[in-house]
This record gives C-alpha cells, structure tokens and sequence, in this order.
C-alpha cells in the first residue's frame, strides 16, 4: 500500500486519484505515524506540496535509519536545485513536480518493487524466496572504442532482463562520452553524478532515486549528460555496484575503452568481464595487450569471456588464427547486421525489437550459456568479491610516481 499525505484535501484527492486504488490518504502526520506503527511493511509515503518541506526533510531522514524499506516521495509545486539537493542528502526516494502524475505512478511503482528486493535481502520475502541472495555483475569492456561495447553492454541488459522475469541494472561507466541513455532513447532526469553529495551515506533508497526505468525488469544507472561534470570517485563507483548486487539480479556495467581507475573498480566487483574486440589488427592487438594486462593485475581468468563482435566479416582473417594469437578461445561470436545501428537509431535493443534475428540469439545465447550459468553454478567464481593483488601493473605506478 502506498500513503499520501497533504494538507489540501483537494490535491491530496489528485494524489490519490493518480496512484489508484491501493492507496491510504492520511491527513495528519500524527495519523500517518499511527498507521506506519501498525503497517511495518509499508511500501511508500508520498508527501505533497503543501507539506512543510522541513517536515517532509525530517521524516526522510527518520526513516532512512528506522523503515529502510520506507520510500519517501516528495511532491513540490516547483524542484529546483536546492530542493532536489536537500531531499537527496535527506535520503528521499524521488522528487517530483505537482503536475508530473506519471512520474509519480513509476516511482510509486519503483518503490514497491525496492521494498520487495529490501525484504527479500533481509529475510523478509515472500516464501520461497532466496534471503541474502546477492546478484551477478558482467562488465563489458573493450580498449579500443568502436568495437559494440555500449550495443552489447545493452542488449545483454534487455536478454538477461527477460521481459521482467529478471531484475537487471545496466549502469553506463564511460562518464565523459557514455551512450546508454542515447541507444535506449532515455532522458535521465538524474545521472551517476548526483550520487556525488550522498557519497558519504549511499544505500539502495539513495541509489533508486538516481535510476531511470526503461523496460519490464531493467533500469538504468546513466552517465553524466553534461561536460564539467565534477569528478566521481572510484570509491563511490565501488560502493554503488555493491549496493546494486545485493539488490539486483544482474548488474550490467558499460565502460570506456581505458584502463581508468573507474574501470578498475568494475573489474573488483565483476563476476564476469566480457571482452570484446572485431575482426580487425587494431582490435585484436588491444585485446591481446588487455589480456595481458588483466594478466599482471591478478584478475581470474576464469572470470574472462571472450566475445568477438562483427564475426562473420570477410577480412581474412579466421576465427582460429584470433584464438592461437590470442592464447585462449572466442566464446561468443556475434554476426554484423545493418539491423543493429537501426535498432540503435529506434532506440530498442536489438533484442527486444527482433528477437529472432542471428545477433539477438547470438547475444541470448551468450546470456544462457556463460552469465546465467556462471550465476547458478556453486563456487567463489560467482557471487563473491575478486581477491585481487594488483601487483604487476599498478605496482610500476607506485614506482613511477
């Protein structure tokens, strides 16, 4: 069930009439404390305009501690900056203006599912649900840009999702020139930035409110829309993909074509990486000096997948010279197909739009067989944090400095 408080019935009633039928309007805060006593497993509160803002800051940050699971939906005729600060430092879910109705029924909808993935990941599920369960996290990289990163990184998103079956997360890491939120056709209303100034305090609530939905079971995490963005710590990316594999079935991570710190931090938290080049020298040579690289930095290789994009090009080069170059096998090829850009251009994976087609079952098939399989087999390669001892690579850093 989901509560409105406002102090005009009038807008209280909008409120209400927008959210449906299993919705409770409360009209006091001494009424809405008296029935969050008696209905531990409330799922959201939303606060109207006329709600003193202090007030709505103070009950945020009261339950952020006490009702984790608690959203709290902040309502405002008008969300400028200061507000939608404030409210975020506050641990509110969502912020939203008075005539965005729409908005408001995802939220509310985002909230019951966090509330269900809360109880879940405390024991509090419904039976038959596994508690503590944490998620599987793939990072797709490539070192050299051009290569289907961004077009792999969000189908396998939209694969693993199933249509809803699965809870997925795709999070865009290439903060300077990231394309999730162009190839799905999203417009963020908040990006990985604004975990900025709940750095010091980031739990699921927090993170939640910074995700943008985009189809049954997947969301997203996007990269900063503009330039001059301030810089965002590797240890504030770490933190987030924690939090998010304890709360998602699969987190999928898009990174830039660099061995930034950022990067790196994916890698720490991955169960898998997928690595991904083409049929060209340029991108064979990269991928054969990441290998080397992961090498020195002490990753697993069991944790590798290699994917060779754009497999069937005539360029004369074979598949089994790639492999005896490379010192290890191709385990995904995905065929080139002028479909691709176009769905890219529609702004639908190529998935979803044409589940059918030899890339989208190229990709299923590489979800079914290597990250669904990784996260239902027993032992410490999956669901559990890479023991990494970066000595190589990073060592002749320390040293260079």
């Amino acid at each position: 069930m989901t509560c409105v408080i406002d102090l005009d019935p009038a807008t209280a009633d909008v409120l209400h009439q927008a959210l449906g039928g299993d919705t409770l309007v409360v009209p006091s805060f001494e009424a809405l404390r008296r029935h969050l006593d008696g209905h531990p497993n409330e799922d959201a509160v939303v606060v109207g305009p006329s709600v003193d803002l202090h007030t709505a800051l103070t009950l945020a940050e009261q339950t952020r501690v006490s009702r984790p699971a608690l959203a709290i939906i902040l309502v405002r005729r008008r969300v400028d900056t200061s507000v939608l600060s404030d409210a975020l430092r506050a641990g509110m879910f969502e912020v939203l203006e008075e005539r965005d109705l729409a908005g408001l029924t995802t939220a509310v909808r985002r909230a019951r599912d966090l509330a269900r993935r809360l109880r879940n990941a405390t024991g509090q599920g419904a039976p038959g649900e596994e508690p503590g369960k944490r998620g599987t996290l793939v990072t797709v990289f490539s070192a050299k840009g051009g290569c289907g990163k961004t077009t792999l990184a969000t189908n396998l998103a939209a694969a693993l999702a199933d249509r809803g079956k699965r809870e997925v997360c795709l999070v865009d890491l290439d903060l300077a020139f990231g394309d999730v939120a162009i190839a799905l056709q999203l417009f963020p209303a908040h990006t990985i930035a604004d975990a900025i100034p709940l750095a010091e305090n980031l739990d699921i609530q927090g993170i939640s409110s910074l995700l943008t939905p985009h189809s049954p079971g997947l969301t997203t995490l996007v990269a900063p829309v503009e330039p001059g963005t301030e810089a965002i710590p590797a240890s504030l990316v770490s933190t987030i993909l924690e939090v998010l594999k304890r709360h998602y079935d699969f987190v999928v991570v898009d990174t830039p074509p660099a061995f930034d710190d950022h990067v790196l931090a994916a890698f720490d938290q991955s169960d898998l990486v997928a690595l991904l080049a083409t049929l060209d020298i340029p991108a064979l040579k990269n991928l054969k000096l990441t290998l080397e690289t992961l090498d020195l930095l002490n990753y697993p290789r069991e944790r590798w997948r290699l994917v060779l994009n754009r497999a069937d090009s005539k360029v004369g080069l074979a598949v089994s010279e790639v492999e005896k170059t490379l010192r290890a096998p191709i385990n995904a090829q995905i065929p080139s197909s002028r479909d691709v850009p176009a769905s890219i251009n529609r702004g639908v994976p190529i998935v979803l739009d044409d589940p059918k087609h030899p890339v989208s079952q190229a990709i299923r098939a590489f979800a079914d067989r290597h990250v669904v399989a990784a996260a239902n087999a027993p032992g410490e390669a999956v669901n559990g944090r890479v023991r990494t001892d970066r000595r190589g690579l990073l060592r002749r850093r320390a040293q260079a400095t």
